[in-house]
């Protein structure tokens, strides 16, 4: 039932926004039922285009990852995907109160939020299976686009707010979530270096 969201967020937002609210799922509903499914998409073709298809830059050799390194990529991407949707929804319920929305004791309507805007980049996940790293960057920005218009539209709605305090809040959640990014993209860097880096075929 929770993924038929899916198709309302790019169809009819406001109104899917609304239902969401009135829903009010916990955030392990919303993570067991729409993160963990839709989390796994860019993981899944990451896999299948780095360790049987391939990509090349320029005029270059075809590079491919062996399957086990393949797979370890994957894993911590989308490891690092549900820790970056997790704090972005708690930040969304910490800053709450701030501009004038309810802090929750268990932050339902900000993990709501932060999942369901993150949308656009769980499915622009299945442009991975066609490997061109351009086409792929391309993808994913207007994603990134749509997703954080999405929480700036769902903002007032979700968190119940005036219109004008969701562009300072949505701002701030913003810079956030560009933080939360930096961080979990290190991290990955960080153990790949150390524990499950990179191996090529060939």
């Amino acid at each position: 039932m929770l993924l038929s969201h899916a198709f309302g967020l790019f169809t009819k937002p406001d109104a899917e926004w609304a239902a969401i609210r009135k829903e009010h799922e916990t955030p392990r509903q919303v993570y067991v039922a729409y993160v963990l499914v839709l989390a796994a998409i860019a993981p899944v073709c990451a896999y299948i285009s780095t360790a049987y298809f391939g990509w090349t830059v320029g005029s270059e050799r075809l590079v491919k990852l062996t399957e086990i390194s393949a797979l370890q990529l994957s894993v911590l991407t989308y490891m690092a995907m549900l820790v970056g949707v997790f704090a972005l929804g708690y930040a969304v319920n910490w800053m709450a109160r701030t501009y004038g929305a309810k802090e929750e004791h268990t932050p339902s309507n900000g993990i709501a939020l932060a999942a369901y805007s993150c949308t656009p980049l769980f499915l622009a996940g299945f442009a991975l299976l066609y490997p061109v790293p351009w086409f792929n960057a391309a993808i994913f920005l207007v994603a990134a686009c749509y997703g954080a218009w999405l929480m700036y539209d769902g903002l007032p709605i979700v968190m119940g707010i005036e219109q004008d305090r969701a562009a300072v809040y949505g701002g701030a959640l913003l810079t956030v979530g560009l933080v939360i990014l930096v961080s979990t993209r290190v991290g990955s860097v960080i153990i790949w270096n150390f524990f499950a880096g990179p191996v090529f075929v060939g």
